[in-house]
């Protein structure tokens, strides 16, 4: 079974063009082409990384954190109560009216209490600053080594400067060690971040992130399998073109650093649109639709490459209504609005509420004993507001 399994995944009609087959893929001397097996050396190279990302956020994050001034916030810890603790592993993480009711009974404690009870325990399973920080930085680090290293690969590629080059002899391209070497790192690093993922930290558009990450994976081992590595190497340098001005805005973020902040958003945000709704568009999608269709018939692989493509385009097309929304609000409040990915702790407007409560519930015995107070003036010493001075100094009664 798995022999026909194997045969049906790599029949040629799915991976090559009209007329080409795996004879005329075979590598000869000189000549390398694009190995299915290759890709196996991702999943040690992603536990690399890992190691090297852990040994950087320990030894060089951690403690650039702490000199720079970044403080994780002190949050009130969830008293130990084995029932609400078994409730919150097991059932929910945010009871309902009714099952808080239910709660309160049980643990014989008031409703409010039992509601602060869950709301500081969420804040408990929440990230620190210090935790943001180290990601950003080792995020930071890797896209810029990786756009360089793009660059770097291919500034004397002629794909880079004519579109139609990456069809050129198509799937006959021989693969270079430069773009090899790229491809795994690329394809390591996304890896890495799937093996992360439950560990990292997890933003409203977690979903989103988990979509995007298996895209890319299977864009990048597909364009690999079917030798469409020109085309692949475009889509990486884009991508990663804008996130090197992603993560320095998140790091002077966590700073507090705010007009700089503010600054490199609106680079970001600036480069973000631009690459990925007209440079993206034009250079790959155009170029994968139309372009590709000068050299050969369609085929499963053009329809299948196009689909990944697609989907990205369609997460870009996401992302971009969240920055253009905090564009839309920068502009009419003249600062940066957080960042709408970001889930924020609940004490943030929770215990405000209470605090206002409390305020209010003060305000009431100031003011009566403010009233007392008055009572007390009025039928004893005059206060100095039922006085008058005159222009001599002296005093005159009311």
């Amino acid at each position: 079974m798995s022999r026909s399994l194997y045969e049906w995944l790599w029949q040629q009609e799915f991976w090559l063009p009209p007329g080409i087959t795996w004879e005329d893929m075979q590598e000869s001397e000189g000549v390398r082409y694009p190995q299915p097996r290759h890709l196996l050396l991702s999943i040690p190279f992603a536990f690399i990384l890992i190691v090297i990302r852990c040994a950087f956020e320990r030894a060089i994050a951690l403690p650039l954190c702490s000199k720079l001034g970044v403080r994780d916030k002190q949050r009130p810890r969830a008293q130990p109560n084995p029932v609400l603790e078994a409730f919150y592993s097991t059932c929910c993480k945010k009871p309902g009216e009714g099952d808080l009711t239910s709660l309160a009974k049980q643990c014989d404690l008031p409703v409010r209490r039992v509601e602060r009870w869950f709301r500081h325990r969420r804040n408990t399973d929440r990230p620190n600053l210090s935790k943001k920080f180290c990601e950003a930085c080792w995020r930071f680090l890797f896209y810029v080594i990786a756009f360089f290293t793009g660059l770097a690969v291919l500034y004397d590629k002629p794909w880079l400067w004519d579109h139609r080059e990456c069809w050129t002899g198509y799937p006959q391209q021989p693969l270079l060690p430069s773009l090899f070497w790229y491809y795994l790192l690329e394809l390591s690093f996304y890896c890495s971040l799937v093996f992360t993922l439950p560990f990292d930290v997890k933003r409203k558009d977690f979903k989103e992130q988990i979509i995007h990450h298996a895209a890319t994976i299977f864009l990048i081992s597909f364009s690999y399998c079917a030798n469409y590595i020109r085309i692949g190497t475009l889509v990486l340098v884009i991508h990663d073109a804008s996130d090197c001005f992603l993560e320095p805005t998140k790091i002077f973020n966590y700073m507090k650093w705010k007009k700089t902040c503010d600054s490199l958003f609106m680079i970001f945000s600036a480069v973000f649109l631009i690459s990925r709704l007209v440079v993206y568009p034009y250079t790959v999608l155009y170029n994968t639709y139309y372009y590709s269709m000068e050299i050969f018939q369609p085929f499963f692989g053009y329809y299948f490459v196009n689909t990944l493509l697609i989907t990205l385009q369609l997460l870009h097309v996401f992302w971009s209504c969240l920055i253009i929304r905090m564009l839309y609000k920068f502009i009419l409040q003249g600062t940066m609005d957080k960042d709408m990915r970001s889930d924020t702790e609940e004490s943030d407007k929770d215990e405000e509420r209470e605090k206002v409560w409390e305020k209010e519930k003060n305000g009431i015995t100031c003011f009566s004993s403010v009233t007392s107070n008055n009572y007390i003036q009025r039928n004893g010493s005059e206060s100095l507001n039922n006085r008058t001075h005159l222009t001599n100094g002296h005093v005159k009664e009311r």
